[in-house]
């Protein structure tokens, strides 16, 4: 039952680890790598259980050469990576941890983001198979799967989609724990060897362990249960808060700046867009290409979160018509894709994403000719009725879209504070700035870029015949993104570009920005700042004249390009040109993991010989003579096993002796090469065993305790020294002894 049960049992802690993970993977690929490569390294030591120990280890290196290229190709081919499995297999070896604790949830199933579990699995197995089948330690075997287990609930984090899905594996995880225990038990607590007297002691004993073990989990039941059941309520640490995302050249962190350029080089092709629409979609929906949250009184930044991504973008709760965008790249370069939102998936390219703009970026700058599919749901805006009812978030939750730093320009706040008059719900103040800027002012093409404090209030109060009152898409944008924040509306900034039905070609013309204002209950929603065609300007001064008057025209904060492309995103000055990639937190925590793992280790290979020699040392120093003779005899057994020579089971102690003499000898000698001396013999340390064995302690005295002792040490130090270099390396590293009982 226990050679059966307990592999079964190891092989299921195994899987449920790996199913511990899967909710926080895109498919199902993960857990059949996991679950292959649970199974295969747990048959490897079962196969093997029978031969030597040493053998185990490059029996299974072998599997899991076989596993890590089967993972690799299957994953590449899953996750649309190019590539020798080769060279894949060492960037994804090199990546895994950044790529884990940088990826965004659903992981996509690629080399990167699953050969460190699948091969963390595989070494977990490895362990467990040699202890709890090779060497009977259940208890033991089960380290290395909960160690895996919980490697795996820190990873899922604070996720709490994948903590619904699996609230049953910790129940079935100590379920299979316990079925190993059990079947793995010993009920005879001595059987014949024992007398009356020495079972009910031993009965006494583990009777009062038990008692003593359950008073000992009461008390600490008593002292941490309340502390235990508080962290119940807390969110779990996020292991990815610990390294630093992928970040964005600077040009690509404001391009609402561009804007300009863009516009005066009205036909440069930008890229293609071949949009079909889901029935109930938009006809001509607007592209994205970024969101810009933080502004700090002189420029918005997009100030996103990256996560790396596969081709499924988050996870999707199915809202809004589906959207299908073909994209083919000409002039526009940086890193930003653009694609409408809320994009779901990504298919020709391997992406960042920031779950909360809906941001794409790309690893590498954009290439003329590049083609991607963009999945999007496309979510309806609501009715004006519902929006005249909704509320917008508190200023506690929404402090960062209410931001404005430093000074406003008092003629800025007074038109604020007069277009709030009399207005009472967020929605018809939100209304009310859109009116009044459509009202008032005039959409051009030439505006000189600039959207900070003196900019907008230049745009706003400005003489018109030198350039106020008068701007392309980003003053009308940022005009109304501060003058909603100064009334309480949470606010962002959007870039994107105009479609046109019939046509994909997208061109500088069709760059366009606008602003978008946070209700609960629906999201953000956005809102269209700019004249209408038929819309007839008003003078400013006829319906609002600030107390003081504005400042001189200030000079733009960005000069508008000639020509988009004379500035390069990946040109810009300043920015960098690397590709997006975890940060120095990431390298500095795989060069932790790896020092950890050395100093590890560096402890095993000091402490082995050290435990080994000081056990010999203990078990020849202690005890009456009697026991120091069956020491004595118990380390030349020893020996002979580590010798890769196992005295037979039905031999006597006098054959034992000649059995010994015989296996000392290398099994072929070769030829030119000297004999060595004869092994120091044991045949008076068997007639002393012999002794002790139908004599009892009084067969032997202090003299012949210290003679076997002497007998044993030369005859296994002799023993080791006749073996091959290679195997009195293994000898002296080998942790066998510390475990192995002297056989009956």
């Amino acid at each position: 039952m226990r050679r059966v049960v307990v592999p079964v049992v190891l092989f299921g802690l195994l899987v449920l680890s790996g199913l511990q993970l899967a909710p926080i993977y895109n498919g199902t690929l993960l857990p059949l790598l996991v679950t292959i490569a649970a199974a295969a390294s747990v048959l490897i030591s079962v196969a093997v259980r029978r031969l030597p120990a040493y053998t185990a280890a490059p029996a299974s290196v072998l599997g899991l050469a076989v596993m890590v290229f089967v993972t690799v190709r299957v994953s590449a081919q899953a996750g649309q990576v190019s590539g020798a499995v080769p060279q894949v297999a060492r960037e994804a070896l090199a990546n895994s941890i950044p790529r884990l604790l940088t990826a965004l949830i659903p992981i996509e199933p690629q080399p990167d983001t699953v050969l460190l579990p699948v091969i963390a699995t595989w070494l977990a197995g490895l362990a467990a198979a040699e202890a709890g089948v090779r060497y009977h330690r259940v208890l033991l075997s089960y380290s290395a799967p909960t160690a895996l287990f919980g490697a795996a609930l820190y990873l899922v984090g604070p996720d709490t989609t994948a903590a619904r899905a699996t609230t049953w594996t910790p129940m079935a995880y100590a379920a299979l724990a316990i079925l190993g225990l059990i079947a793995s038990a010993r009920p005879d607590l001595g059987g014949d060897t024992l007398t009356g007297r020495q079972r009910r002691t031993l009965g006494l004993r583990v009777g009062g362990g038990a008692a003593a073990g359950l008073a000992v989990i009461v008390l600490l039941s008593q002292l941490l249960g309340p502390t235990v059941a508080e962290q119940g309520n807390d969110t779990p640490v996020d292991p990815r808060n610990y390294v630093t995302p992928p970040q964005l050249d600077a040009l690509d962190e404001n391009p609402l700046v561009r804007l300009s350029g863009w516009n005066l080089n009205k036909d440069q092709h930008l890229f293609d867009a071949v949009v079909t629409p889901g029935p109930g979609a938009q006809q001509e929906p607007v592209i994205r290409l970024a969101v810009l949250n933080d502004y700090d009184g002189v420029t918005w930044r997009i100030g996103s979160v990256y996560r790396n991504a596969g081709r499924v973008l988050g996870r999707s709760d199915g809202e809004g018509p589906e959207v299908t965008q073909t994209i083919t790249i000409d002039g526009l370069d940086g890193r930003l894709l653009p694609g409408i939102a809320t994009p779901e998936r990504v298919d020709g390219v391997r992406v960042a994403y920031d779950a909360d703009t809906g941001t794409i970026a790309l690893a590498d700058p954009l290439r003329r000719g590049l083609q991607y599919t963009v999945t999007s749901r496309q979510k309806p805006r609501p009715d004006d009725q519902e929006l005249f009812v909704a509320e917008v978030p508190a200023p506690e939750e929404a402090g960062r879209f209410l931001a404005l730093p430093g000074k406003v320009p008092d003629s800025i706040a007074q038109l604020g504070s007069h277009l709030g008059e009399g207005v009472s719900n967020p929605y018809q103040r939100a209304f009310a700035i859109q009116q009044w800027l459509e009202e008032h002012y005039k959409l051009v093409a030439d505006a000189p870029s600039g959207h900070s404090y003196p900019n907008v209030e230049h745009f706003l109060f400005g003489n018109k015949q030198l350039g106020g009152q008068k701007g392309t898409s980003e003053q009308f944008t940022a005009a109304f993104a501060v003058l909603a924040r100064l009334a309480g509306l949470p606010t962002r900034v959007a870039v994107g570009f105009q479609t046109h039905k019939g046509s994909a070609e997208i061109k500088g013309a069709d760059a366009v920005a606008w602003p978008e204002v946070e209700f609960k209950g629906f999201g953000w929603v956005a809102f269209d700042p700019l004249p209408k065609s038929d819309t007839v300007q008003r003078p400013v001064e006829d319906d609002f004249k600030p107390k003081a008057p504005p400042s001189n025209p200030p000079p733009p904060s960005v000069p508008p390009p000639s020509d988009v492309t004379s500035v390069p995103a990946s040109h810009s000055a300043g920015a960098s040109t690397a590709p997006i990639e975890a940060s120095a937190d990431s390298r500095v925590l795989f060069g932790g993991t790896a020092g950890a793992v050395l100093l590890l280790l560096i402890a095993y290979f000091v402490a082995i010989p050290l435990l080994v020699a000081r056990r010999r040392r203990q078990r020849f120093s202690t005890g009456p003579p009697s026991v120091r003779i069956d020491a004595a005899w118990n380390e030349v057994l020893v020996g002979l096993r580590q010798a890769g020579r196992p005295a037979p089971a039905h031999l006597t102690a006098g054959e034992i002796a000649r059995y010994a003499a015989s296996a000392a000898e290398p099994r072929a000698h070769a030829p030119g090469r000297a004999l060595r001396p004869s092994v120091p013999p044991v045949d008076e340390l068997a007639t002393l065993v012999n002794a002790v064995a139908f004599a009892g302690a009084g067969g032997a005295g202090e003299p012949q305790a210290v003679r076997a002792t002497t007998q044993a040490t030369a005859y296994v130090d002799d023993l080791r020294a006749r073996r091959p270099w290679w195997r009195r390396l293994l000898w002296t590293f080998d942790p066998r002894p510390l475990r192995w009982h002297r056989r009956r």
